[in-house]
């Protein structure tokens, strides 16, 4: 039985990721500081749904979690003493592109300093392979579409990109100088049950539902590679056991462990078959506040997944409309 340390299990991917990586026979130990980011009681409720279907599969000895802050590196040094992880997947992160410009610091200390320590513990437990969260957002404002791993993504727009940015060149320099086998997921705007209250369709279903207006930024022709959470969490399922091998690239010759790869849904929808998605769902039209783009914010998202689909067969088959109603359908009931 494989031991695995997710990151951020009290998160939306990490804990979809966790309960799957349970139900396949993993052992898992889930992390997470609960900060206050959003309304804690979602996570909070994340880990006793967790809970719940360990008692109800009699997995209790399978499972396990330690509220840990990852920027902690003594926390985080006695954690790798008490386990030996087999594989870890780092999704602990300061998530979210405007938050950024308010509270700068916050991605300083989880984003580049706790995947620091993440990098630092897994070079001393000699690790069999580390995933970790990149994002969509690396690529900035790249014109060429769809984005691929082989575009330049030396120009980003925010600190949140600029952070997994980091968290790349910093993986790969690890792997290098230590061989780590390393996997980067450039992760394009997931969404799902259990998703986070900041996001663009969890606040659109409250506000739809509720009758009150929704801001919708550059007359919804913006589009998104939206990717249905079970897509995301199948693909990183099917990278575990595949772990990168020492090689060089086209550009360099520095020999790593180390590839990164777009997880996406290979098929952006534009904002406004979006918000009529949620329409259908919800049973309600909404009341829209027309507005300029965001600053920071990016035409189109659209991934490039062929070098996933031909490493391990990756086919993400949910639609948005789909996605959307299962969605819907979790928060009626949440």
């Amino acid at each position: 039985m494989k031991k695995v340390l997710v990151t951020g299990s009290a998160g939306f991917i990490g804990f979809h990721l966790s309960k799957a990586l349970l139900s396949l026979g993993f052992e898992v130990v889930g992390v997470d500081n609960l900060n206050n980011y959003y309304d804690p009681q979602l996570k909070i409720n994340r880990l006793e749904n967790i809970n719940k279907f360990v008692d109800d599969s009699g997995l209790g000895e399978c499972y396990s979690f330690v509220k840990l802050d990852i920027s902690d590196n003594v926390a985080l040094s006695g954690l790798f003493k008490d386990h030996n992880f087999n594989i870890v997947i780092n999704l602990a992160a300061q998530a979210g592109v405007r938050y950024s410009l308010e509270n700068p610091k916050a991605y300083v200390d989880s984003n580049l300093v706790g995947f620091t320590n993440i990098l630092e513990r897994c070079r001393h437990a000699e690790i069999d392979h580390l995933l970790f969260a990149s994002s969509s957002s690396v690529y900035g404002m790249n014109s060429k579409q769809p984005f691929s791993t082989k575009d330049n993504t030396d120009y980003p727009i925010s600190l949140y990109a600029a952070t997994k940015k980091s968290n790349e060149l910093l993986a790969h320099s690890y792997s290098h100088l230590f061989n780590i086998p390393c996997t980067g997921l450039r992760f394009f705007t997931v969404y799902g049950p259990y998703g986070r209250p900041d996001m663009a369709y969890y606040s659109f279903t409250k506000a739809i539902s509720e009758g009150t207006p929704i801001n919708v930024f550059n007359s919804g022709i913006m589009k998104r590679d939206f990717t249905y959470i079970d897509d995301i969490v199948e693909g990183i399922l099917r990278l575990i056991d595949l772990k990168p091998m020492s090689q060089g690239n086209e550009t360099t010759n520095a020999k790593a462990p180390f590839r990164v790869l777009n997880i996406g849904n290979n098929n952006p929808v534009t904002l406004r078959r979006f918000i009529e998605a949620i329409e259908k769902s919800v049973g309600r039209k909404a009341i829209e506040n027309l507005l300029p783009m965001q600053a920071g914010d990016v035409p189109i998202t659209y991934a490039d997944i062929e070098p996933l689909t031909a490493l391990c067969g990756f086919h993400p088959n949910t639609s948005i409309e789909d996605g959307i109603g299962k969605f819907v359908d979790w928060y009626r009931n949440s």
